[in-house]
This record gives C-alpha cells, structure tokens and sequence, in this order.
C-alpha cells in the first residue's frame, strides 16, 4: 500500500486556548504542525505541553506576529526550507479589544442566556487602546498572512484556509445600511472596498459617531473586524477556485479569549475548524460555518 502523502499546517495564535486545541487535533490527525505565536515563550511551552502529550516531532514553533509583516517571510522560508510545501492554514489569531468587569461577569447570568442574549454592555468596556490593533489582527493579519502562503498553498494536492470567526461577525449585526450593503455585494466587492470601509469604521469611531450610526460601543471593533473577515473569506474563494476555503464561528467556546464564559471546551471549539481543515477535495469553498452548519453571512 503506498504511503499516504504528508501534509503540514500552520496555526497562527495557537500558544494558547482553542489555537492550541486545533494544533493538538491536527497533529493527532498526523499533519505536522507549525504552530506559530507572538511570543517565543509562550510559543516554545505549548509544543512542548503538545509533546508530553506524545505528539512529539508532529508539532514544531516558529515566531510569527501577524500584524507585523516582516515576520511573515522568515516563516515562509522554513516552510520552504523545512517541508516544501504548505497544504492547510488557520487562521486563528485574534483579540476582542474589550475588557471586562470580572465583578460583573461572575454575578451575571450568561451561562443561562447564551452570547447572543446575554446584554454584554453589563461587563464589557471597549478598550481604546486595542481598537487598531484589533483590526489588523483580526482582519488584515489573515489577509496578509494568506495572501504570501499562496505560492505553498499552490504545491498543495488539497490546500485548505480556515478563518476562526464569529457569528457576530455575521451582516445581521450590522445596523449601518451602507457597511452591510457594500459588504454583502460579493459580485462587485473588492479588497479595496473592504478597506473603505473599516477605514470609514475607524474615522467614525474617531468622532465618536459609531452609536449613531447603529454600532454596540463595546462589540463594534470585534463585528467589523470578523465581518471583514468574512467578506474576504468569499473573495479569496473565489480568486482561487482550486482552494477550499471556508469560515467558521467555533460556536461561544470558554476560554482567556471569551473571559472563561461559554459553552464548548476548547477542543470541542477546535473540532469544528479541524473539519473543515481536512474536508476532502471538492468540498464547497467560500462558506462561513457556525459550527457544523453552513449560514448567510
């Protein structure tokens, strides 16, 4: 019987919470993993917790900062150097720019409401500080980070992209009639207009128009972010029409991330986006996933 074709991954943001539970699903999978982080420490400990759990020699660091782009050619090169190849990437690295009140959380009632109906102004602050660094982690870091893997992607028999994003990322949450119109016009939407308008997101947030214009002070960062996301998610599906994919709403997985409220584990998170990670070749592409179930963006 021949021997079955390796395949290699890269997992970004995946030192900690459902990152790390995709890497261990991954390897366990046999793909090799370069699981790939903003700090070497951090980075360096979570292979090393993956290999006490005898995934030793599957899963493998290298430093990545994806809202820097100098970092993304050094981990081009190992790829290059090391495997030749690249068939899947995750893009999973992310931050909320909100903080919470921990006082507040304890005593509420999420766990019996849910995410979606739960009135999170209760607990949460939008920190101004993590307001552009969300963005270009959430949004231009996938776009950039997929856009210089495609030469490894195209040496792929079965290449795959997975962008971890959110339901809320979804136009339903979006009130501004303009940002959901230009956004939800896939036949006429461009990279360049989907920078148009997170730039018109943040010139609004600037001067302190964003309630006006229908946006949650405390979740809008996150929304336009993932729902950026989401929309180049179909353009970049289309572009390449020999990929697969896809994005995904893990569902409200408790974590650091989530402030440790939710409803799946971290591995029960992570089996999701690993599905679509291994769907067999001429699977559907340019999707978005909550959880299992395909829905409208």
């Amino acid at each position: 019987m021949a021997e079955s074709v390796k395949r290699y991954a890269v997992v970004t943001g995946g030192n900690r919470g459902i990152g790390f539970s995709i890497c261990k699903l991954l390897a366990s999978n046999g793909v090799t993993v370069v699981l790939t982080a903003r700090d070497h420490k951090r980075g360096l400990e979570a292979v090393e917790k993956l290999n006490e759990l005898g995934l030793k020699g599957h899963v493998v660091f290298h430093y990545l900062d994806v809202t820097d782009r100098a970092t993304i050619p050094p981990l081009f090169n190992f790829i290059v150097a090391q495997f030749g190849k690249l068939d899947i990437l995750v893009n999973n690295a992310g931050i909320s720019a909100v903080v919470s009140d921990v006082a507040a959380l304890a005593a509420s009632d999420i766990e019996e409401k849910g995410p979606h109906g739960f009135d999170w102004s209760k607990i949460l602050n939008l920190d101004e500080k993590l307001v552009e660094p969300a963005i270009k982690t959430n949004y231009y870091g996938p776009k950039h980070v997929s856009e210089a893997l495609v030469p490894l992607l195209q040496l792929s028999d079965s290449p795959r992209i997975v962008n971890v994003s959110a339901t809320m990322g979804g136009l339903e949450f979006i009130q501004d009639a303009w940002t959901k119109e230009v956004l939800s016009d896939i036949e006429n939407l461009t990279p360049k207009k989907i920078k148009v308008v997170v730039d018109q997101f943040l010139l609004e947030y600037q001067k302190g128009l964003l309630e006006t214009k229908g946006w949650s002070s405390q979740l809008s960062v996150y929304t336009i972010s993932k729902a950026a996301l989401n929309a180049y998610t179909r353009l970049f599906a289309k572009k390449y029409p020999s990929f697969c994919v896809n994005a995904v709403c893990p569902g409200h997985v408790k974590s650091d991330f989530s402030h440790n409220t939710g409803n799946f584990t971290t591995d029960e998170g992570a089996e999701c986006v690993v599905r679509l990670a291994l769907l067999p070749n001429g699977s559907s592409s340019g999707l978005f996933f909550n959880r299992n179930e395909v829905r409208p963006f």
